[in-house]
């Protein structure tokens, strides 16, 4: 397990990705909103991953249940102060929630910018409310093509002074990070950092892409940074961080033999790897848990995992 002498942190968690069963029933039902299910136990028979899904699309799949009941500003402000409250719970010192505006809008048609506003707020609502200091991550939607990525790049820069980063997630292999390469010059020009999903769904090539064209400083999952030992080294030598998940890993088949997941790998050669959850609201897990996977199915030591710690900490996109 984790050693309680160094910081919990959770560095890749989406919030919008972490729309528990019980939150989706609550919100459905105070806005009148039919959901195709009768009980709230259905739905959580359907929203919770079992075992693994096919691919990373059919996992991305299972967010729709959480965003189909946010049908007004005020329910993303609820999703976002709930997701505080439920990062507190799980005992996390810091976390950086991230969420695609576009992604959260879409069901109901919302104001981009009124979800954006939204969020910031339910999250400056709740960090008041548990004395934390949790930061927010805009995700452009990269599935939903590169216009798409222009109109949710501008809402999340008309609060970037709310927002410590951007990042790209969504549908790695069939929309590379090239396409992107204005949305993320116009990011850095604004101030914020570059936290970018490759390695998942695509190889060691979406890797180089994310870092040399949108200028990620850390790396959404990366497992395909194992086939690339000059990959390795250039992240090693330039700091970039590595957000491994290995429950996620496992439930999209990117990386399924757990046993021998390749946060193993990246801790020998030195690298900034961290631990976190990903999507908990559909995986149906906390921060514990993975590092209970950690410990006990990867069988990392007691020195790795405290390295782990360490290395969330050090990767921190706080507001200077």
């Amino acid at each position: 397990m984790y050693n309680k002498n160094f910081p919990l942190v959770d560095l890749h968690r989406h919030l919008d990705g972490n729309i528990p069963p019980k939150l989706i029933w609550q919100l459905a039902r105070e806005q009148l909103i039919n959901l195709p299910f009768t009980t709230e136990s259905e739905l959580a028979d359907h929203v919770f991953v079992k075992n693994k899904t096919s691919d990373l699309l059919s996992f991305l799949n299972k967010l729709e249940y959480g965003v189909s009941v946010l049908g007004s500003p005020e329910a993303c402000y609820r999703v976002a102060f709930e997701n505080v409250a439920m990062a507190k719970a799980e005992g996390i010192d810091y976390t950086e929630l991230r969420f695609s505006p576009f992604f959260m809008a879409r069901a109901f048609s919302l104001p981009l910018h009124a979800v954006v506003e939204a969020v910031v707020e339910g999250v400056k609502a709740g960090n008041a409310a548990h004395d934390t200091n949790y930061q927010l991550i805009g995700i452009l939607s990269r599935t939903f093509g590169v216009e798409s990525c222009h109109l949710e790049l501008a809402s999340i820069l008309a609060y970037s002074d709310h927002i410590v980063a951007l990042d790209l997630a969504g549908d790695e292999l069939n929309y590379p990070a090239h396409l992107y390469i204005e949305h993320f010059q116009a990011a850095r020009a604004a101030g914020l950092q570059v936290s970018v999903h490759a390695g998942e769904a695509a190889g060691p090539e979406s890797v180089w892409e994310a870092i040399e064209l949108l200028g990620a400083k850390r790396i959404g999952h990366g497992v395909a940074v194992a086939q690339d030992q000059k990959l390795i080294e250039y992240m090693l030598k330039h700091d970039i961080g590595i957000e491994s998940c290995l429950t996620s890993n496992y439930q999209t088949g990117a990386w399924v033999d757990t046993a021998n997941h390749p946060i193993k790998t990246f801790l020998e050669h030195g690298l900034s790897v961290s631990l976190n959850t990903d999507d908990p609201g559909i995986s149906n897990i906390d921060i514990k848990h993975e590092y209970s996977v950690a410990s006990k199915t990867v069988n990392l030591n007691e020195a790795q995992i405290q390295q782990i710690q360490l290395n969330g900490q050090a990767q921190q996109f706080l507001k200077t």
